[in-house]
């Protein structure tokens, strides 16, 4: 009973979307914009910067609450931060209360990591800044992060439990990701320079789809 509350409570978190909330206020619906998602990072291409630091911080900040509540709540739960975490993850990318269609998880990925382990979560941010930026695709920082937090939990923990769950996360994630991985392939995905150079992206996306 413990496993299945803590796993409906942070999926119901995870519901929470202010990509979401802050387009209609607007008066549209961001998931018929831009990449469709309702993510941060769609945000801010659709409804500029400070509108994607706002949901940036609120998918972060609702994995960190799910987290943290789970282990207050279910202290007998081993892997309640993992568990709740989790589910905070995929009612993001799920959400019940937008017909499923989400977004893509990595923000509340970054603040399930930052309840679990700070430092931990310092050291994988640095790694993915590194990774990303050295790429210039902000698709890679979500599907490698899931992974080698997977893998770090895995060594450190030997809770085969916490495990499967993380790298059951992990598929879902890659699986979100594999049309950003196609358009890498065709030339045609954004690079994370969009952020400071939009139309010169515009330009080498729009070259390559023609």
């Amino acid at each position: 009973m413990d496993l299945l509350l803590c796993t409906l409570l942070g999926y119901l978190f995870g519901n929470v979307n202010a990509a979401y909330i802050i387009s209609k206020l607007k008066g549209f619906d961001i998931r018929d914009k831009g990449s469709g998602n309702a993510g941060a990072s769609n945000a801010i291409i659709v409804m500029g910067k400070k509108a994607g630091i706002i949901t940036m911080f609120v998918d972060i900040g609702k994995a960190i609450l799910a987290c943290e509540v789970a282990a207050r709540l279910f202290p007998a739960l081993k892997a309640a931060k993992i568990v709740s975490g989790s589910a905070c993850i995929i009612g993001h990318i799920f959400p019940f209360l937008m017909k499923f269609h989400g977004g893509k998880g990595l923000a509340s990925l970054g603040g399930m990591i930052l309840s679990y382990d700070p430092r931990l979560f310092i050291m994988l941010l640095t790694v993915e800044c590194v990774l990303g930026f050295g790429l210039d695709y902000i698709c890679v920082v979500p599907i490698t992060g899931s992974l080698l937090f997977t893998l770090i939990y895995a060594l450190t923990t030997g809770d085969p439990f916490g495990t499967m769950i993380l790298a059951s996360v992990a598929m879902v994630i890659l699986y979100k990701h594999m049309q950003n991985l196609h358009r890498i392939m065709n030339g045609t995905e954004a690079h994370i320079s969009y952020l400071w150079n939009k139309e010169k992206e515009i330009d080498r996306v729009t070259d390559n789809k023609n």
